[in-house]
């Protein structure tokens, strides 16, 4: 299949044939967010390298980050070879890598605290920071929390075309069959909505967000990934094993899993003081 223009109807044979290759939910979002993005920037929907390269260079002069424009390119590059136009491919912006996290953006176990506390009279939002917290799972793998996986201990997550096994803690098990049994929820998944559904990322990113104030906690630190990478670090920083962790967070390379347990800019300081070399 080739195409000189970039239609509705491609984009939804784009999110067929992603949906085929078995992507996660959230992947064929991103890649379609991503795909609109340069279809509302290349509003004459003809498909040429100029206009590839125009997008790249639109998105430099927006101050997006190196590391999301890359992820742009990828997702669209995606969509090229899809439709056998390899020619509109796009190269990835060289970066030189990060040895440390910017401390504004992580969130700390303090600030975790506080959110916790936050959140005293939201029992089952309290419970769901924990469960991402306490595990290391992605948001969208809160549905494999059912109350038949907490009986035996264990949640079997499927993702990516992966099975991956995630060990409970005792504690956690205790406290989500506990708001299980107040909630009358006998089987299926824990964390549901009014209609009795799984509940969705977006309304626990909003009641994440609304929690901050009251936390006296940046907003721009708070969202389900920042939990995810709090128990990396947390988790790195007892056991340091990469590989380990890797196997826990599902991931496919160890150079992913890296990032996640980078130090911020003020520990890296710290520990090159504590070389005592000057």
């Amino acid at each position: 299949m080739s195409s000189s223009r970039l239609t509705e109807e491609l984009i939804n044979r784009f999110r067929i044939y992603l949906v085929h290759e078995e992507k996660a939910e959230a992947t064929i979002e991103k890649y379609l967010r991503d795909l609109r993005s340069f279809a509302d920037f290349n509003k004459e929907g003809e498909l040429t390298k100029e206009k590839t390269l125009a997008f790249k260079e639109h998105l430099l002069k927006e101050n997006y980050a190196v590391r999301s424009i890359n992820s742009m390119i990828a997702s669209i590059n995606s969509f090229f070879k899809f439709i056998g136009r390899n020619d509109l491919c796009l190269k990835a912006l060289k970066q030189q890598k990060e040895i440390y996290s910017k401390a504004e953006k992580e969130l700390s176990k303090a600030e975790y605290q506080r959110l916790l506390q936050a959140a005293e009279e939201k029992p089952q939002l309290r419970l769901i920071i924990q469960t991402i917290c306490g595990t290391g799972i992605r948001v969208s793998e809160l549905c494999y929390f059912t109350v038949e996986a907490l009986q035996k201990g264990e949640v079997l997550i499927h993702c990516k075309g992966k099975l991956r096994q995630i060990l409970i803690p005792g504690k956690l098990i205790k406290m989500l069959l506990r708001y299980a049994k107040l909630q009358k929820i006998k089987n299926g998944p824990i964390f549901i909505n009014k209609k009795r559904e799984p509940i969705g990322r977006s309304q626990i990113w909003a009641q994440m967000k609304a929690l901050c104030r009251e936390a006296a906690v940046d907003s721009k630190k708070v969202f389900p990934h920042n939990l995810r990478k709090l128990f990396a670090r947390t988790f790195y920083g007892i056991e340091k094993d990469i590989a380990k962790l890797a196997d826990i967070l599902g991931h496919s390379s160890i150079n992913t899993t890296r990032i996640y347990i980078m130090t911020t800019g003020t520990e890296h300081r710290r520990k090159i003081e504590r070389l005592g070399l000057i």
